[in-house]
């Protein structure tokens, strides 16, 4: 009797178990093109990779960066933004994303965080990118911003502050 009792709550365990697990799963956002191609742009443009990182821009940007940015080089306005004590790039990781529907279809506004080598304390370096669909799952940067620490009170809501720090265009 108190082994069929035993088995009962055993059950009972790995049933809530699993219901919990595929909740869970359900409830993770999962890594759309849109947020690969944010992180494949900052992760370019952090290593110095002009041409991959140019290649994701829309065609606006494009303009804004051969107008801007040293040489036309979107590294070098990066590379402008992150103050020497931080160190190299090291990698940046998916934060959060909200959609924004316009009539030209659905926008992504993607946060993300980056780590360079001599680090800025726990809370990593924010950077906001706006990302555009081009084509079927082909996504383009249409404006990026922060490149700050986190703990900086002007890495909030870069999305919808037009002052943004490091906001192009």
């Amino acid at each position: 009797m108190k082994s069929k009792r035993l088995l009962w709550i055993a059950l009972s365990i790995i049933v809530t178990l699993v219901i919990v697990v595929v909740i869970t799963a359900m409830l993770t956002p999962q890594q759309t093109p849109a947020f690969a191609a944010a992180i494949a742009f900052v992760e370019a443009a952090g290593r110095g990779d002009d041409a991959a990182a140019f290649a994701l821009l829309d065609e606006r940007l494009r303009a804004y960066v051969a107008s801007t940015c040293p040489d036309g080089s979107v590294s070098a306005c990066i590379t402008a933004y992150t103050p020497p004590e931080w160190g190299d790039f090291l990698r940046v990781v998916f934060r959060r994303a909200a959609p924004e529907f316009t009539p030209e279809g659905t926008i992504w506004n993607v946060d993300l965080i980056a780590t360079y080598a001599e680090g800025t304390g726990f809370s990593g370096v924010c950077i906001y990118t706006r990302m555009a669909e081009a084509g079927d799952d082909d996504w383009r940067v249409t404006r990026w911003a922060g490149f700050v620490s986190c703990g900086d009170p002007a890495s909030r809501n870069m999305a919808a502050n037009p002052e943004a720090p490091n906001s192009a265009p």
